[in-house]
């Protein structure tokens, strides 16, 4: 795989939140003019906060995110999470990403594990995290049309982020 900053800024999607720069990928496949062509979020990977907790009777609950219509796949539910910055771990830009777009403080939850989604020269990691209640969320940004603590058998019933849901199968067997 070729990974190369989006080279035409005219067909480039424009960031929304400026702060960050740069952040999008170009990834092309070498195999051909025919190729397929995806884009990333972030140039040095991304990273997202999938919080569980188990309530008083055992049933499992996810913290998911309804993301914003002009977001990347807005409308979708996935996690919180955005563009790792230079030299961050996965846990910590998920920790960083999860305060800045939900109030989520890092002491609500404790790392139990996580899920690299490797796309070949860029990489999606889902950071999982284990609450023990199932605390409502300070802050929402414009990213956020809501957040909302799921039913884990319910996820596949929602309209999930792409990534997201191509990782689920695997994502929710951690913690």
């Amino acid at each position: 795989m070729l990974v190369s900053p989006a080279a035409d800024s005219s067909t480039a999607p424009k960031c929304k939140l400026p702060r960050l720069g740069v952040c999008c990928l170009s990834v092309t496949a070498t195999a051909g003019p025919a190729a397929p062509s995806a884009r990333h979020w972030g140039i040095f990977g991304a990273a997202g906060l999938l919080l569980r907790h188990a309530d008083a009777t055992g049933v499992e609950r996810v913290l998911l995110q309804h993301r914003a219509l002009w977001s990347h796949h807005g409308g979708t539910w996935g996690v919180l999470g955005g563009a790792r910055n230079s030299g961050e771990t996965a846990a910590y830009a998920a920790q960083r990403e999860a305060a800045e777009e939900a109030g989520v403080v890092p002491d609500s939850y404790a790392v139990v594990g996580e899920f690299v989604d490797d796309h070949g020269g860029w990489s999606y990691t889902t950071v999982v995290g284990r609450a023990p209640s199932a605390f409502v969320p300070s802050a929402l940004t414009p990213e956020t049309i809501d957040l909302r603590w799921v039913v884990v058998d319910a996820v596949p019933e929602l309209p999930l982020h792409p990534g997201f849901a191509a990782t689920w199968e695997a994502v929710q067997e951690i913690g």
